[in-house]
């Protein structure tokens, strides 16, 4: 049946009475893919009844849908053309794991963080209002959304405009991890209410009695006894006609419910109860392991990658160590408690751990009351996630000069989940600003110290660690402060001069021998901080050598490499110096180009980017030869030499 539908079209050829069948092969292919390619295994699963019945009820193409997050998307591809695609999805190339509005006409918007679907969908419809045109807009919203506060910016803003819209609130008791705060106390209510539950049974029991036609008024009286007895008070109140709670895998009373609403002036909500990891027994035991899923076996639902001892496992590990020496240690995250390593510090210290949902902004100015009280939080979050709360950030933490260490997990390129997700940006956004230090450890060992480090230090203090397997180097038993702004140099050479920061430290290294093999004396040096730089290590290095090269996984523009140009600059700006004996330095930055990059495996995109071992060894041949661009500063000027 699956194999009959190339488009939103051929789905409503499809009788209802099959429809159940179609979502059960639906439910076979996606986990059949995703046990091959990795990806968002719970969410979709949990989704597949409520998008084929959107798809429907609407004529999706003309009427919008925007999804939230957009890692519940995988059924809305396979019905809109790209079921020939779906094993590629994630992969270099291949599809896209969230909506993308140039991967096709049917992804009205493309989402990839948390809480923004309702704003993009009021938006649409208020340029339908314009257009004259009518069409539906529906935001299919899960619950963890709910916690963000542009969610509620949105939902006040469009109750008050009181233009046509659906948000369907997809309800399955969780994001990422379990869903926490007040407003998911709320739903529980709706979800749950004894009274409510009482008289739809007894109604139910007696409408029965009296055939299909009877029980089929009786639900829309359902309905409205819902909204008088559980009310859904949060939602009316915001100016949206509430229904629900709805079985999210009862295709035809979904169906009959979109039917209806999509007729109504105003805004609503339709609020559906779906189970997260439906349809697969290990998906749905266990919905967070399988929220994002590496490759697994189907039958066992054991992982088939081998387990490596992460960044992310090493920081959490350090992080319970020191806390448990200096109880002032609390630890912050929004809604990613598990991704971001702070389970176990929950675990060890549930009354220091404060899980604010999906609310970063939130999260960053209550880490700035505690330092303002003497303790020293700690925020672990998504380098891309950090993004969200720029404001709170420079004025709450940093013009206070407040000591919060944000731990960013996932900086630089992340593989599969592809540019919405690309932590290559924090460099640039975190360097600027006052009071601001921003390191990046070479390996496992130098992040506990740089941890122990920056939880010590006087001010704010950025840690970022990439997404990847540590490289193996032994972990000392003792934590050690590192001097602040200073870095080390690894090796020695005079040909070349390799400035590494973070990830690329190793493989620079690695160029640096392959070099060597080439008859090419390369210096590497760990720069460890982007802010401070070391500029009494790094400047005579600079000096006597000339030919330098910076390595960064991160974009070039306004990035460590921008950061060592500018120094250049100032200081062949400044009269008198500069030794006698000293060379007009050359400089090469590599890094990310100034462009979104795709999905893919990390490793690949590294590749392809010229951040491997040999493709930095390759552009410091090419510098050599005088074939790559650069940067030359000489006789107190700035200049290019182009690319041959």
């Amino acid at each position: 049946m699956l194999e009959r539908i190339n488009s939103p079209e051929d789905l409503r050829e499809i009788s209802i009475d099959e429809l159940g069948e179609l979502a059960k092969e639906i439910r076979q292919r996606i986990t059949s893919v995703v046990s091959k390619t990795g990806g968002h295994l719970a969410s979709n699963l949990g989704v597949v009844e409520l998008t084929i019945a959107i798809h429907y009820a609407f004529v999706i193409g003309k009427d919008k849908i925007v999804w939230d997050v957009g890692h519940q998307c995988y059924t809305h591809k396979m019905l809109t053309g790209r079921l020939g695609k779906f094993h590629t999805i994630r992969q270099y190339g291949g599809l896209s794991g969230f909506p993308k509005i140039s991967e096709s006409d049917f992804d009205s918007f493309g989402t990839g963080h948390a809480s923004t679907a309702i704003s993009a969908a009021v938006g649409m419809a208020l340029a339908r209002d314009f257009k004259g045109e009518s069409s539906s807009v529906l935001a299919v919203v899960g619950d963890g959304a709910l916690t963000g506060g542009m969610a509620f910016e949105a939902l006040n803003h469009a109750g008050q405009l009181r233009t046509n819209l659906i948000v369907v609130f997809n309800d399955n008791e969780m994001s990422i991890s379990p869903t926490v705060g007040g407003v998911s106390r709320r739903i529980d209510m709706l979800r749950t209410a004894p009274m409510y539950n009482y008289l739809r049974r007894d109604l139910v029991e007696l409408v029965a009695k009296f055939g299909s036609r009877a029980l089929q008024l009786a639900r829309r009286v359902e309905d409205s006894a819902r909204t008088l007895l559980v009310n859904g008070m949060l939602f009316e109140s915001l100016g949206f006609r509430y229904f629900g709670p709805v079985d999210g895998h009862d295709i035809p009373r979904l169906i009959d419910t979109f039917n209806r609403v999509k007729n109504i002036s105003g805004p609503v909500i339709v609020h559906v109860v779906t189970k997260k990891g439906k349809g697969y027994e290990f998906a749905e035991k266990d919905p967070t392991r399988f929220h994002s899923a590496s490759p697994f076996d189907v039958a066992t639902g054991q992982n088939l990658k081998e387990k490596k001892l992460s960044y992310t496992d090493v920081f959490s590990d350090a992080l319970v160590e020191l806390a448990a020496e200096d109880e002032r240690i609390v630890v912050i995250t929004a809604a990613m408690s598990d991704g971001t390593g702070a389970v176990k510090f929950a675990e060890r210290f549930p009354d220091r751990c404060f899980d604010v949902g999906i609310a970063e902004q939130h999260a960053v100015t209550l880490a700035a009351g505690f330092a303002s009280q003497g303790m020293k939080p700690v925020v672990t979050i998504y380098s891309t996630f950090l993004q969200r709360a720029y404001d709170q950030i420079v004025h709450d933490v940093c013009l206070q000069n407040l000591p919060v260490t944000f731990a960013l997990d996932r900086a630089g390129l992340v593989g599969a989940d592809g540019p919405t997700h690309h932590g290559t940006f924090d460099y640039a956004y975190l360097r600027h600003i006052p009071n601001m230090v921003v390191m990046a450890p070479k390996d496992e060992a130098e992040l506990q110290n740089m941890l122990k480090t920056a939880i010590e230090w006087r001010g704010p203090v950025a840690l970022r660690y990439p997404r990847s397997s540590g490289i193996g180097v032994p972990l000392p038993q003792e934590f050690v402060s590192l001097p602040m702004g200073k870095a080390e140099l690894l090796r020695e050479g005079r040909d070349a001069l390799l400035l590494a920061i973070g990830s690329m430290v190793h493989p620079a290294i690695e160029a640096a021998e392959m070099l060597a093999r080439n008859g090419i004396s390369a210096a590497v040096v760990n720069a460890r901080f982007v802010k401070p730089i070391d500029r009494d290590l790094i400047l005579p290095l600079i000096q006597h050598i000339g030919k330098v090269v910076t390595v960064e996984e991160h974009t070039l523009s306004s990035g460590f490499g921008s950061a060592i140009a500018e120094m250049l600059v100032q200081e062949a700006a400044t009269p008198g110096r500069g030794d006698a004996g000293t060379v007009a330095p050359s400089l090469l930055s590599l890094g990310i180009p100034d462009k979104f990059i795709e999905h893919g495996d990390r490793d690949q995109l590294l590749q392809i980017n010229g951040l491997t071992s040999d493709g930095i060894s390759q552009s410091v041949l090419q510098m050599l030869e005088g074939r790559e661009q650069g940067i030359v500063i000489r006789d107190q000027g700035l200049t290019l030499f182009p690319i041959d």
